[in-house]
């Protein structure tokens, strides 16, 4: 009986042990957060949340905000998703997480963070900027280099968010670029026409295909904002050259 009371308080003591650890750490990443010491706040809540095997939801945010900070980009990641799954202030975490994946260039994650977030959260403001932000100067990066494909799958990113403004965008840059295609196509299929007919009608069929879908996407944007100046004359355009 005397070995089984000694094995018990042996036990209590090192779980009393154990707790002091864990809170001493708990202070110190809160301490380091508040002197904005991010790289040491990460340290210490990493350290803590371990011992606590990752229970803590707010020293789980904080540790992903102090990542972000300390540009600790692949932590971040790995600790706002933790407080998503957590269902802990879904606005800032997934917004944490999605900058995360944005900083990291990791285009898949990050599409599929704001989907999630949006899916959650819809319309939300933050969410909807970094997708617009990050798509539109991505897809114009992609295009810049000739990736038309890449550059039309990142504007199409665009058009799940609710923001008109941001459609809008996504559908002129959308629109634009295809015409671009096409009438670059178009002219230079030109001096084919009587060389050598038929390649020239096949190619001005490509071109012509091109500017139609220019102008299903230039339409939408018309119907979302008429007054656009700049949509109203690609589609005068692409008219003249489909006649």
């Amino acid at each position: 009986m005397k070995k089984i009371v000694l094995l018990v308080a042996f036990c209590l003591s090192i779980g009393n042990v154990f707790a002091q650890d864990a809170e001493k750490l708990r202070d110190e990443g809160d301490a380091a957060l508040k002197a904005k010491n991010y790289p040491e706040a990460v340290a210490k809540y990493g350290e803590y949340l371990k011992l606590t095997e990752y229970k803590d939801t707010v020293r789980i945010f904080n540790c992903g905000f102090s990542a972000n900070q300390a540009k600790m980009y692949e932590e971040a990641a790995k600790y706002f998703d933790m407080a998503v799954k957590c269902n802990y202030n879904l606005d800032d975490s997934y917004t944490g997480e999605a900058m995360a994946y944005r900083n990291l260039n990791k285009t898949e994650e990050f599409v599929s963070t704001v989907e999630a977030g949006l899916k959650a959260l819809p319309g939300n403001a933050n969410l909807e900027k970094l997708l617009y932000s990050y798509c539109i100067k991505q897809g114009q990066a992609a295009q810049k280099k000739g990736d038309i494909a890449g550059a039309e799958a990142l504007y199409k990113n665009v058009l799940i968010a609710s923001n008109k403004k941001y459609q809008e965008g996504a559908l002129y840059s959308l629109g634009a670029m295809l015409y671009n295609q096409g009438a670059t196509a178009l002219q230079k299929a030109t001096p084919l026409a009587t060389s050598e007919p038929d390649k020239y009608k096949a190619e001005k069929a490509k071109a012509d295909a091109q500017l139609k879908e220019a102008k299903e996407y230039l339409d939408k944007a018309l119907a979302l904002n008429p007054n656009n100046a700049n949509v109203k004359k690609l589609v005068d355009a692409i008219a003249a050259t489909l006649q």
